[in-house]
């Protein structure tokens, strides 16, 4: 290893004295240059190596704020793994717990190798329970971060799948770690790679508006700064213009353009206050900001008497600015904002968590609320409180074991603290030699014999009794287990009864049926069928009456109040060559193009397994693809485009705004009829307010003659917006 090289680990050094001892840095030092001098080791790359670990680092200490056992652990993580030195000698070296935190991110580093569906919730669930220690999702953050930030240099087929896995898993884990910067980074890097067109679009939009934005701020900042320094505390006061992906997503929500969305700033006033004066303090300001400019109060939001579940404390209102525009205002100390942007890490420099009961026992208990993300902000402060704070029952098993648990706790919480099955199996118990059932409140001393059943099964009325956030989690998890069963045996059924009819299953209709029948999900109706709660031939009669009325669509074209142009249907022709490559290398599989989002030919693409065992090809872009990533990433499958698209053509819907003028149609019809690889199959226009909207159905080989043609009718004089439906 070179001057230079160490010469960077050095700096990072100096400007963390106090992180470690100087003989801490010079063994340090010694392990990494010995290890990265041996070829036996596989670093290639040397220089690339420490480059890469030098900006984890930096993550790590400035953006995360971890200490020094998660930065000697991912320094050392190579070295340990390829046995270089042993994990043992390393705790012993620096003189702190690195093993936990080491194993955790070997688990975690074995998981990756398994190719487990990274989008998928349960593959969430799966990282925090191999993590032993919640740094160790703080380090595969961090490490992730470094990752999108660097992009642009990976291979051009990988970036797409690293962007998806940093939108559906990294961006929610920096959310539920409170890690408010990094998560905004990771989404805004995942769209720019997702799609750079609306991320290009959006930038270009926010650069352009820059100039009144700011103007705009500093008008309805200046005159409250007079005002607020009568509260006597240094504050300072200044605007946050929104993430680009949060601008999309609202895009996305309301169904608008970005013109159309007003709220794209928000002014932030963050106090330097004793922790004991930091609610008065914000409601000081509060008061001060209502007074000055009126305020909406349906838009306020109060995170300082129950903050966010990730710890986020504030205080968010919205109010009539200057110009009659409504402005968010959040209100906040310089300690909640540390918290804000650095989230879990932040807590362990103030007193009132580290001090009563110590790092280890926080991750701990912490981790426990983070395995459950269904809790809300007040579930959440309700089970904090609970695990840390409330006083304890110290009771024994037979063989006179002691467990301690959180006072209030029941016979039910005691055979979940022994194992889950016991806790799963438990009809009542012996409390000091006395049958008692499973909501026999324990007290201290009380001697527990906990009695089951195979029969027995959670119920829902369960979680009313228990209080341990274990407990809970492992209840809910036993319900929606049961729950998954019903649904499976459910659907079966409906399979079988479907053949034995002889109809084709779509799996979509199956959807539309449950929510016509007051079902939230496929997976209620399929449980009420396995149930006997609903009449089967109910469901088939539905079927019948919505694929009858599919087919009278799919054949009927489109009709306008003025205007109508019908072309014949082209038949959609099949090349010989199979044109698509699925899971890296299986061919002339059963497959069918999702309808959602009607991909074709040089489309971003992935499969999808449904229900009835075939593959469906969806857009990376398709509206219903976060739902299927983040709920079923297990059946999620690669797909690519193969050899040519010469001889398929995909039918595509467009969408096109402009203004009401003679000829425009005309104009339009013309420019796709010239096309040599467009046909048009059916046009549909229709008129308000001197707009006109226009949906057309062509046919296209590829999505480059697609965007060719997109280019071509935005170019004809009168429209103003082409988008692919």
């Amino acid at each position: 290893m070179n001057a230079e090289n160490i010469g960077l680990y050095r700096n990072l050094y100096t400007s963390h004295s106090t992180l470690l001892t100087h003989s801490e840095r010079k063994e340090l030092s010694r392990i990494l240059k010995h290890f990265l001098s041996e070829k036996k080791y596989g670093v290639e790359n040397p220089e690339a190596f420490l480059k890469r670990n030098l900006e984890i680092m930096d993550i790590l200490l400035n953006e995360i704020g971890l200490g020094k056992a998660a930065v000697i652990s991912f320094l050392l993580m190579e070295p340990v793994e390829k046995q270089h030195i042993d994990v043992k000698d390393v705790d012993k070296l620096f003189s702190t717990a690195i093993s936990p935190i080491m194993i955790g991110l070997q688990r975690v580093k074995e998981l990756y190798q398994k190719n487990v569906a990274l989008e998928s919730e349960n593959f969430r669930k799966l990282l925090l329970t191999m993590a032993e220690d919640v740094r160790v999702i703080l380090i595969i953050v961090a490490v992730r971060l470094q990752t999108m930030r660097n992009l642009e240099s990976y291979p051009t087929d990988e970036q797409q799948q690293i962007a998806r896995e940093s939108s559906f898993l990294y961006a929610p884990l920096a959310h539920r770690m409170g890690l408010y910067k990094v998560k905004t980074e990771l989404e805004d890097l995942s769209l720019k790679f997702t799609d750079r067109e609306i991320y290009k679009a959006i930038a270009r939009k926010l650069n352009e508006t820059k100039r009144s934005r700011d103007a705009y701020m500093n008008a309805f900042i200046e005159p409250l700064k007079k005002e607020m320094e009568e509260i006597g505390f240094p504050f300072e006061i200044k605007g946050r213009t929104k993430s680009i992906h949060s601008i999309y997503s609202k895009m996305q929500k309301q169904n608008t353009t970005f013109e159309n969305i007003y709220d794209l700033f928000a002014i932030r006033i963050i106090f330097d206050t004793p922790i004991e004066k930091e609610k008065a303090a914000c409601w000081q300001a509060y008061s001060i900001v209502a007074d000055m400019y009126q305020p909406n109060p349906k838009r306020l939001r109060d995170w300082l008497s129950i903050p966010k579940s990730n710890g986020y404390e504030s205080l968010h209102t919205t109010v009539l600015g200057p110009q009659n525009k409504w402005v968010e205002v959040q209100i906040r100390t310089a300690r909640m904002n540390e918290v804000a942007e650095m989230g879990l890490a932040a807590h362990w420099k103030y007193k009132g968590i580290k001090s009563e009961s110590g790092m280890d026992e926080w991750l701990k208990n912490i981790r426990e609320i983070l395995e459950n993300p269904d809790l809300n902000a007040v579930d959440f402060m309700d089970e904090f409180k609970l695990n840390l704070y409330d006083k304890e029952v110290f009771v024994f098993t037979p063989n006179g074991d002691l467990h301690k648990l959180p006072k209030d706790a029941t016979l039910l919480d005691f055979a979940f603290s022994i194992h889950t099955n016991l806790g799963t199996q438990c009809v009542g118990g012996k409390v000091n030699g006395k049958h008692v059932q499973i909501k026999y409140v324990l007290n201290n001393g009380d001697q527990v014999e906990v009695l089951t059943s195979p029969t027995q099964k959670p119920n829902p009325a369960w979680l009313n009794i228990v209080t341990t956030s274990k407990a809970k989690n492992k209840i809910r998890q036993s319900l929606k287990e049961v729950e998954f069963k019903d649904a499976e045996i459910g659907r079966e059924t409906l399979i079988r009864r479907f053949k034995n009819w002889k109809i084709e299953l779509e799996d979509g209709r199956f959807s539309r049926i449950s929510k016509k029948m007051g079902y939230k999900t496929v997976s209620d109706l399929y449980q009420a069928i396995a149930h006997e709660k609903v009449d089967i031939h109910e469901v088939r009669e539905l079927y019948l009456e919505l694929e009858t009325r599919d087919n009278t669509t799919a054949t009927e074209n489109r009709t306008a109040e003025n205007f109508v142009k019908e072309v014949a249907a082209i038949p959609e022709t099949a090349s010989k060559e199979d044109v698509l490559v699925i899971d890296n290398n299986l061919r002339n599989v059963d497959y069918k193009l999702a309808k959602c989002c009607n991909p074709i030919y040089g489309d971003e693409i992935f499969g999808f397994v449904s229900v009835m065992g075939g593959i469906k090809i969806h857009r990376t872009n398709c509206p219903n693809a976060p739902q299927m990533i983040s709920r079923f990433g297990y059946r999620i499958i690669k797909a690519r485009w193969s050899g040519k698209s010469e001889g398929s053509q995909y039918p595509i819907t467009l969408r096109v705004v402009g203004h009401d003028d003679i000829g425009i149609v005309t104009n339009i019809t013309s420019i796709i009829s010239k096309e040599k690889e467009v046909m048009l199959r059916s046009i549909s226009i229709d008129t308000n307010a001197g707009l006109f909207q226009g949906n057309l159905t062509v046919m296209v080989n590829d999505n480059k003659s697609l965007d060719d043609l997109i280019k071509k009718v935005k170019n004809v004089k009168g429209v103003k917006n082409v988008s692919r439906t």
